[in-house]
């Protein structure tokens, strides 16, 4: 145990965001320096909190099985070294978890019955972004190779996970991505203010010096066939995520103005890494209205706000959850509850419980409202309350109600895979889909999720791929394709 008495005696202590003033006219991180350099300071201290557990169910909310007690009290204990190790040893790509998960490890944590919770997020970031400044990220090449090939079709965080564990063992892993840069949806879902493209660049980086090759503006099932990547690889990973958009069929969808968040974010960020974009969809004088209240509706309110939007609307068709933890939502599980992301704190308002009965349009065929119905729940189903309607003025409408699976046409049905009852890649126990020698990791067969399951299914796809090539493994394996993921 680090500090005996630190869950006691020590205030749990989060770093402070950048002036609103400030960072709402750059796109730099909302944290100054990034929040592991924020957060260096009081780290230490704050790594005292934790307790140490007989039974640590940290371990619960996190599929990747991080070893979060032992490196809290190796940060305490002012060893870094040792405390990048043990991070590593259950999770690839820290920086990127420690800067886009919502922590569940933290609503499982013991402390968290009756007192705030161990910042167990913060340092794990802290951890990381000191290695990376200390120079301490080194490339981790296979000592041998094993001469089997994989493909992995997709460079989000399953698929880079899974490359860089099977070029690691020792295999020849080639990564296919259809963009011109890889990364997937860390590079142009993700703004710089939430997460800094350095992060995904110098991970790339890593992965080149460990052998692992990047094919980018390839679409695998076009210019290059199922058939044709059979063909030339022993094995195939598909980590191709979960992109097929919800979508809102009401009256008015046709006119323009009204985007998926997913046209909307790409172009925000190529822009504000200093590429050109045609035709970019701006917010710039103009109210928008984001349908749906996660986390990538704040992404697009936060670039909404950087771009001068007049005003900006968040919707949610659910109730508003509350501050309080849930009676049906007990520790240590996830709670629904009402969170404040930075992008929050910038500008916008929240309405809860409505529900777009229609999209109304100008004489030039432009959206300039939204036609609103409060909803309630009456005999557990979603009601139109009588008398409630009302516009809500718009030229930009986005859409960021998440997705319904992965892309069928092409790849996936070139390989003649089966798909399950949701819509997403079937698979067995070892992540192999019905299709001998083809793997499926994160999204595209478990569904729309969170980054850490991404990363878990990429690391447990790789033990299955690699058992698969050399009839045994001694990759890890932190979670089976059966478990569920957490609803967020």
């Amino acid at each position: 145990m680090a500090d005996p008495r630190g869950f006691i005696n020590t205030p749990r202590q989060v770093a402070e965001r950048r002036p609103v003033e400030e960072r709402v006219n750059d796109w730099n991180e909302v944290y100054p320096g990034g929040p592991g350099r924020a957060l260096l300071p009081i780290i230490t201290e704050q790594a005292g909190r934790c307790m140490d557990c007989g039974i640590p169910f940290c371990h619960n909310g996190c599929p990747l099985g991080n070893l979060i007690p032992e490196w809290n009290d190796l940060v305490w204990r002012d060893d870094w070294d040792e405390a990048l190790d043990r991070l590593h040893a259950t999770n690839n790509f820290p920086e990127f978890t420690g800067r886009l998960c919502p922590a569940p490890c933290e609503t499982a944590c013991v402390v968290g019955i009756n007192r705030d919770a161990v910042t167990i997020k913060n340092v794990e970031v802290s951890i990381i972004d000191k290695a990376w400044d200390d120079r301490r990220v080194r490339p981790e090449p296979p000592e041998w190779l094993t001469g089997k090939t994989v493909a992995v079709v997709g460079s989000g965080p399953a698929g880079l996970a899974a490359a860089q564990q099977l070029t690691r063992a020792g295999h020849t892993v080639a990564v296919y991505e259809r963009d011109d840069k890889p990364g997937g949806l860390l590079r142009y879902g993700i703004p710089e203010f939430k997460m800094e493209k350095i992060q995904v660049e110098r991970r790339i980086d890593q992965m080149e010096r460990e052998g692992t090759v990047f094919r980018t503006g390839v679409q695998v099932g076009d210019t290059l066939t199922g058939s044709q990547l059979r063909d030339r690889y022993d094995a195939v990973v598909l980590a191709v995520g979960s992109t097929v958009r919800r979508d809102l069929p009401a009256p008015g969808r046709e006119l323009s103005g009204i985007h998926q968040a997913m046209e909307f974010l790409p172009q925000a960020n190529r822009a504000a890494l200093g590429e050109e974009v045609e035709w970019q969809i701006l917010a710039t004088d103009k109210d928008v209205v984001i349908i749906g209240g996660g986390d990538t509706g704040a992404d697009c309110l936060g670039t909404s706000v950087r771009q001068g939007a007049r005003s900006i609307t968040q919707l949610e068709i659910m109730p508003n959850p509350g501050t309080e933890r849930p009676g049906h939502q007990p520790w240590p599980t996830y709670p629904m509850t009402y969170r404040v992301s930075s992008a929050h704190e910038e500008a916008g308002d929240r309405v809860y419980s409505v529900s777009t009965k229609e999209f109304v349009g100008d004489d030039d065929g432009h959206v300039s409202a939204l036609r609103l119905v409060e909803v309630e729940f009456v005999d557990g189903k979603l009601t139109e309350v009588p008398g409630t309607e009302k516009d809500l003025p718009a030229q930009l409408v986005l859409f960021a109600m998440g997705f319904t699976g992965p892309q069928t046409e092409g790849l996936v049905e070139q390989l003649g895979v089966e798909l399950d009852e949701r819509g997403n890649i079937k698979r067995d126990t070892a992540y192999m889909s019905s299709v001998d020698g083809v793997f499926v990791a994160g999204d595209a067969g478990r569904g729309q999720s969170l980054i850490v399951w991404a990363i878990a299914e990429g690391r447990s796809a790789a033990a299955g791929v690699d058992a698969y090539l050399t009839g045994s493994t001694t990759l890890p394996r932190p979670i089976a394709p059966t478990a569920r993921p957490l609803t967020v």
